[in-house]
């Protein structure tokens, strides 16, 4: 594997951000779940109202991973933290330290905007991210239970 680098994504990468993300979503058996679109990916990621942010993560010149990610914040810390909403590696490029090289980007990102801490979910099959996760030091949160209000239910709840 050649060179790893990071860059800052850009408004010329939505097709590709897209792409990862239907990659990420067919590997997670969720494909049919995408509702992005380019200009979506456009306008949430890059116009003056974004309030996330993505990176691309290349082999020597050729695109092989993106994440997306925000800042979020606690009120225990009383600080900002990053959470990584989308992390991606190619297939052919996993298991050569693209993933964890992202992630210590990220972890030095966040130091440097003063954030608390970095947080992120993943699936409790995916066993190779786990075993990424865990190589870092992160610790998963078992005590706390993820809720979703999306769709129907978003829209009927907002509406009661």
């Amino acid at each position: 594997m050649e060179k790893l680098k990071i860059r800052k994504a850009s408004e010329s990468d939505a097709e590709l951000i897209l792409g990862f993300i239907r990659e990420l979503a067919r590997y997670e058996k969720a494909e049919n779940e995408v509702k992005a679109t380019a200009g979506t990916i456009r306008e949430s990621l890059f116009s003056k109202q974004a309030s996330a942010h993505s990176l691309i993560c290349l082999s020597g010149d050729k695109p092989i991973g993106f994440a997306v990610y925000f800042f979020n914040y606690s009120t225990w810390l009383g600080r900002n933290g990053l959470y990584i909403e989308d992390l991606y590696i190619t297939p052919e490029s996993r298991g050569k330290g693209a993933g964890k090289f992202i992630m210590k980007h990220l972890a030095q990102l966040a130091l440097s905007k003063g954030c608390g801490r970095m947080e992120w979910s993943v699936l409790d099959w995916n066993e190779p991210a786990i075993r990424v996760y865990d190589s870092t030091g992160a610790k998963p949160q078992n005590e706390w239970i993820l809720y979703r209000l999306a769709g129907e239910d978003l829209k009927s709840f907002a509406g009661a």
